[in-house]
């Protein structure tokens, strides 16, 4: 089914019983053709460094047109300030935001299914404060809410045939995955694809058995247009969560790219590891959503 009639469909969902039977979703697009493009802009203005990747990919308006519904997904999973590196950089978020909105965005959306107290996650990692701040009732920061997950029947899936979903982040006309770079104890790094986890409901537990395949397979409906990874400031050790400004490195770098397994795997460099060191990249790799091999991807300095 395509994306129009999925909507059509989980609209009517929303309107019966949790009983209603599972929906079907086919791949929502497909890897990038042609040669993968990267952009990485280094420099103390964060803000400044988004808008440099995004003007090399194209502009906003490559990604986001006219009265178009925008999700701009970071991670808010922790109650931790910016400075710990456990959330994105909101600087980073604001920053998309803003330019979305000046391409006639009809909604620009921030949110994240948090594994701390969501009031404190969204307060202090300043991403609440950073989206409010910019006056535009058009870009709100919301609280997830159970009602909006919705079944999804992943059509393609190899391991994770069927999961729910948040329907916000399936009905976006642009869904922008914006995770912070780090640690974590179970995949080495946490990047584009483990951000995925924030727009998973249910017992996100059982997604950590065979999470490459599984992450890949929620890959396949959850395909953002465009991914950029904050690299401002990274978590080297005692991830996802951190804590310890001893385990966090200062690089002052943002990348973006429309290959979600591109931007992984250049992210994945920046911690001293091969992009093949990390299971869920490699598993997107060969089920075709994106290009691994740094020297096959055209990689921009903004």
């Amino acid at each position: 089914m395509n994306r129009r009639e999925f909507v059509r469909q989980v609209a009517a969902w929303s309107a019966v019983s949790a009983a209603a039977p599972l929906f079907e979703m086919e791949t929502a697009r497909g890897a990038p053709r042609g040669r993968s493009v990267l952009a990485v802009a280094k420099g103390p203005d964060y803000g400044a460094l988004v808008n440099r990747v995004v003007a090399k990919l194209g502009g906003m308006g490559a990604f986001v047109k006219r009265g178009d519904k925008v999700v701009v997904k970071p991670n808010i999973g922790w109650d931790r300030s910016p400075a710990q590196a456990a959330d994105t950089n909101p600087e980073v978020v604001k920053a998309l935001v803003l330019l979305a909105l000046a391409q006639g965005a009809k909604e620009v959306l921030v949110f994240d299914r948090t594994c701390n107290d969501p009031r404190r996650c969204y307060h202090h990692s300043g991403i609440q404060e950073a989206i409010e701040a910019i006056g535009d009732q058009r870009a709100r920061c919301e609280f997830v809410q159970n009602w909006k997950f919705v079944p999804v029947r992943i059509k393609r899936a190899r391991v994770l045939h069927e999961w729910p979903l948040y329907r916000p982040a399936l009905e976006a006309d642009c869904y922008i995955n914006v995770p912070i770079a780090k640690n974590h104890k179970l995949t080495r790094l946490t990047l584009g694809l483990k951000n995925t986890m924030g727009v998973c409901g249910g017992k996100r537990g059982h997604i950590h058995q065979q999470i490459p395949e599984k992450l890949t397979d929620l890959a396949l409906v959850i395909a953002p247009r465009l991914t950029v990874i904050d690299a401002t400031r990274i978590l080297l050790r005692n991830g996802p969560s951190g804590g310890n400004l001893q385990d966090v490195k200062v690089l002052d770098t943002v990348l973006a790219s429309t290959d979600p397994v591109a931007a992984d795997a250049y992210a994945t460099t920046l911690f001293g590891l091969k992009p093949t060191d990390i299971a869920p990249t490699v598993a997107a790799y060969r089920r075709g959503l994106g290009e691994i091999d740094l020297a096959k991807i055209n990689i921009l300095e903004a």
